[in-house]
């Protein structure tokens, strides 16, 4: 019976890694279609937004949207306040969380810091997205246009099968992050560190970091120290 079991958790894993597999390739794809990134770079870019989404229980659409915003998937760009890499992270404002990210124009390093830093306002805002958003990037418009560029990544960000997302909710639940459900509520958990690859060779090296629960890491919020120009 338990070897049966074993064989059944196997499958189910083996399944679940397909699932992720296929989804990564669709989003890769999709990123050089229509953004005109390089294979390799999309490929890096879309398992890095994967891995954040898992972690820290954020559709994977979002995190494309705000990247396709903030930099339109340039790992090099630069904005106002030194805001830099896909997600226009502002070291000077997360000084804490990046202490340890040599080089934050890298994508995973990127994704990890501005998915943490999301992370972060979601629990400061008990899970209310349009709050949190506007801490992210210093306005109500940038909410309003995050949320709407999320319709244009949710069918190649969703899992073609409809399984549920990162955090165990449905695959429609992650489109629109269940309006007025309130799901974030309970679904943050502080972890005991936050890990941010230290380099781009180590992507899986822990830079140990407490969450920003509050956005307390930052001097302001990000939107008062990043560029305007979304």
């Amino acid at each position: 019976m338990s070897r049966l079991l074993c064989l059944i958790v196997l499958s189910l894993g083996l399944a679940q890694t397909a699932a992720a597999d296929e989804n990564s390739d669709r989003i890769s794809a999709y990123l050089t279609r229509k953004f005109g990134v390089g294979r390799e770079k999309a490929q890096k870019i879309s398992d890095a937004v994967q891995s954040a989404a898992s972690k820290y229980s954020l559709p994977p659409a979002l995190l494309l949207a705000i990247i396709s915003i903030e930099s339109r998937f340039k790992e090099k760009a630069r904005g106002a306040n030194g805001a830099t890499g896909l997600m226009q992270v502002v070291p000077q404002a997360h000084r804490g969380l990046l202490r340890n990210v040599k080089d934050l124009t890298e994508p995973n390093a990127n994704i990890e810091a501005g998915s943490a830093i999301l992370y972060g306002y979601m629990r400061s805002a008990n899970g209310d997205l349009d709050s949190a958003l506007k801490s992210y990037g210093g306005s109500k418009a940038y909410a309003q246009k995050v949320n709407l560029r999320v319709e244009d990544f949710a069918a190649v960000a969703t899992p073609a099968d409809g399984a549920s997302g990162a955090a165990g909710r449905p695959a429609a639940c992650e489109v629109d992050l269940c309006a007025g459900a309130n799901q974030w509520a309970n679904a943050f958990s502080v972890p005991a560190a936050l890990t941010i690859p230290a380099t781009p060779a180590a992507s899986g090296a822990a830079a140990a970091s407490s969450a920003p629960a509050s956005g307390s890491t930052s001097a302001a919020t990000a939107g008062s120290t990043r560029t305007a120009s979304k």
